[in-house]
This record gives structure tokens, sequence and C-alpha cells, in this order.
């Protein structure tokens, strides 16, 4: 696949440069936008404006769509305003809302000054709605029917009025004040007699979302009812628009990317890694680097205090990374676990004590097998003595346990109290389970080596 798209881009490449732009445009045509897209972004900057101003008006647009924001930010730079405004045009307004949302002051001022004034008045309406909300994600551009409508009125409805529309596949009907009262889909429409009231045949067990609910919420909303789009209603049950089923997708990788990079004590960035600075990675990480290095302190402080044991039994200091790890792993298998089961809604607060449960039983399986096969290496391979062996599984069994407890109990308390339960994935966790595995082999050795 890469070397086909490298042997594309060379073909391109040296058109553009025997100037052969009939070609090019017959080339160009045949592709589709998103890998037009891909294609565009190799491309060195100069050649990049000549190239979008050979695709057709409607592919142009679908390709901008495609494009990173500095591509589009490039591109918007060297438009005239007649260019400028075509594109527009040619944009549904939740990918102009998108495009807006990305672009630096002076080009959204130039952007909103070339599109017309509906245009530019939907635009606003959608920005006022909160980031992450279904408002900020929808678009208002949707097929709106009448229940009076025969399904003849209907059909001439969607053809006059649907070639403007993000999709037709799902209509809505609505009351003269704008309620939702139902939908019905363009296959029941094509099927039913011309003569039958839309109102009659519409599917009134209508799922929909409100404004204000979280964007991933919607994005589940789509994927549990197998639905191409969702309505989106207002705070008095008045249709304002619809999430379709693409910006679904780009919700849930947004949002798992998010989970990940929060997850390996990241701070989220919107850009992709090979077109974020250094300096921009640097600011994203360090804060949480700060942050753990010092919980870690703790670890340190237990050590110095157990100083004296360490001393008279040396042996001991060479099992203290096994433990560790041992401790922190299994804390961030329990973690990541429910965290995935918390964002599927697969689990909520009410079953944590059903989790507890689950994960003591497998907690407790998980360190016996760990404790049996470390007891045999202790005593066959290291050749120490019984009772060091059995002070350290056990301690291993004590460490696996509350480790799995914690790291099931953590994300699911930050979720109740409004956190993000990726933030308790495995470096906190890790960090605090490695000072209770540290206290814990120390209380142990104390306690039976009478240290």
């Amino acid at each position: 696949m890469n070397e086909k798209r490298y042997d594309l881009e060379s073909t391109i490449l040296s058109l553009v440069e025997s100037k052969r732009y009939a070609s090019l445009r017959d080339i160009l045509t045949t592709m589709n936008a998103a890998d037009i897209a891909v294609l565009f972004e190799e491309l060195n900057a100069e050649a990049l404006p000549l190239l979008f101003r050979l695709l057709p008006k409607e592919l142009a647009a679908e390709t901008f769509v495609e494009m990173d924001s500095d591509a589009q930010q490039l591109l918007i730079t060297g438009f005239s305003d007649s260019e400028l405004k075509e594109v527009i045009d040619e944009l549904y307004i939740d990918d102009a809302v998108d495009i807006v949302e990305e672009m630096p002051a002076n080009v959204v001022k130039r952007i909103l000054m070339q599109a017309d004034a509906e245009t530019r008045k939907q635009i606003n309406e959608i920005l006022k709605y909160p980031e992450d909300s279904a408002g900020s994600i929808m678009t208002t551009e949707f097929v709106e029917l009448r229940p009076h409508f025969t399904v003849a009125d209907a059909i001439k409805s969607i053809r006059r009025t649907g070639i403007d529309k993000e999709t037709i596949n799902t209509c809505y009907i609505t009351e003269p004040d704008r309620k939702l009262c139902g939908q019905i889909s363009i296959r029941a429409l094509i099927l039913a007699d011309e003569d039958e009231r839309v109102g009659d045949i519409m599917n009134t067990n209508v799922i929909s979302v409100s404004t204000l609910t979280d964007q991933e919420t919607v994005a589940q909303s789509l994927q549990k009812y197998d639905l191409l789009s969702v309505p989106v209603v207002d705070g008095e049950g008045r249709l304002v628009g619809i999430v379709t089923v693409d910006d679904a997708i780009d919700v849930l990788q947004e949002e798992a990317t998010e989970d990940i990079e929060k997850m390996a004590a990241i701070t989220p960035s919107d850009k992709p890694y090979l077109k974020t600075g250094v300096l921009s990675l640097y600011v994203h990480r360090i804060p949480w680097l700060l942050l753990l290095m010092i919980s870690a302190t703790f670890t340190g402080i237990i050590i110095m205090n157990f100083e004296s044991a360490l001393a008279a039994q040396v042996a001991l200091t060479a099992f203290i990374p096994m433990l560790m790890d041992t401790g922190g792993n299994s804390g961030s298998q329990s973690s990541v676990t429910v965290i995935r089961g918390l964002a599927l809604q697969e689990i909520r607060f009410r079953d944590i004590f059903r989790v507890i449960w689950k994960e003591l039983r497998v907690s407790l399986l998980c360190g016996i097998t760990l404790a049996a096969a470390n007891f045999l290496k202790l005593m066959y391979l290291d050749k120490v003595g019984v009772q060091i062996a059995f002070v350290v599984c056990l301690t291993l069994v004590i460490t696996v346990i509350v480790a799995k407890l914690i790291g099931c109990t953590l994300p699911m308390l930050a979720k109740k109290i409004g956190f993000d339960p990726a933030v308790m994935a495995s470096p906190f966790i890790t960090t605090l389970v490695d000072a209770i595995s540290l206290f814990t082999y120390f209380q142990v050795a104390t306690a039976m080596l009478g240290l």
C-alpha cells in the first residue's frame, strides 16, 4: 500500500513539473476525497494550491474537510475571496464549524465574511453549545417532514430539499412548533402507498438526545441502536439538529485516543504525533512526570525507615523490584479492565461491590499461583532460606490482592465524583501500589524475621 502511494505521489509530482494538468485532473477525479487529502499532505506547499484548484467543486469541498488544519489554513491563505466562498458554500454546517474551531482568529474572520448570512447564523448557533456536547457536533441540515404530508408529498419535498442535506436516509417528522413526533426511513416511504399519510406510518418510538448530552454518550447511542443518525432536541423537545454516524466515529476515535493518553500520564493533544513540536510534547508530559516523581518519594521514605531491617537481612533488598513490578502490573490489569467497562457503560458505580468481589477472587488465584511459582524459584534457584522465601511469597499474595482491589475501585470512585476514570490508570495506581507493597513487605519481614 505504501509503495503504491509513493508511486502515485511520484507520478503526480512528475505531471505537475511537466504541467500536464488535464492528466492530473483525470487522475484526481477517480480518487476518493479521503485518499486525495492523504496524498496532498505528502506534497510540498507550492504544489498543493495548484492541485486543489484542479478538483471539481464538490470533490474539492469533500477533500478540504478531510485535510488536516495546517493544510486547510495554507489553502485558505492562498484562496481568493470567490474561491473561499465556493468551498464554504459546499460544506455541511458541522464540517464548517469544525474548521472554524481549529483556525486562528484572523482566518475565522475571513471564513465568516465569505459565508452567507444563514450559514453564518447557523455556525454561530452551534458554537454557543458547550464543547464535547451533542449540540457542538450536530448538523442543522436534515430532512424535516410534517405528519399530514402524504407519501407522495414527502417524496417531492425530499427531492426538492434533499440535495442540500447531509443525509436523507432518515427523515424526521415535526409539528409546526418543530417538536419532534416521529421519524421515517426513505425505504419505508418508497415502499408505502402514495396516498398514505406520513403520520400514520412513521415510527413514534424515536431515540433522541439533548443538545447538552455528552458527545461520547451520543456516539454510544448510535452504536447501541445501530442508527445512521440521531436527532438532537432542545429542552422543550424541539428538533434542532442531528448527529450522523461519521461524526460519531470521529468522536469515538478522539475519546479513545484521549483515554489512552491519560492512562499513560500524558495531557491529551489534538495534533498528530509527527505534527506536534518537541516543546509541545514536553509541556504535555512534564506535569505528570513531576507529580508522579514527587509521589514516588513515599517509597524512598519507606525504604529509609526500614534501613536497619534491610541491613540485617540484605537478601530482602533483591526482591523489592519484583514485588513492586508485580503489584503495579496487577493493579494496571484491573484498572484497564474497569476503565474500559465504564467507557462502554458495561459497568456502573452501583456494580462496585460485584466488581470488588470478582477481583478479590481473581487476585487470590493470581496471588497464590505467583507465590507458588516464586517459592520454587527462591528455594531452588536463589537458594534463600525458607523464612525469607515465605516472607516474599506472603507479601506477594497480599500485594496482588491489594493492587487489584485498588485498581478496580479507584476508577469507579473517580467516575462517581466526576473525574475521568482514565486518570486513575497505570502510572497513578502503580505509584500507590509501590508504596503499599513496600510497606507490607517490611511489616511482614519485621514480624516474621524479628527484625
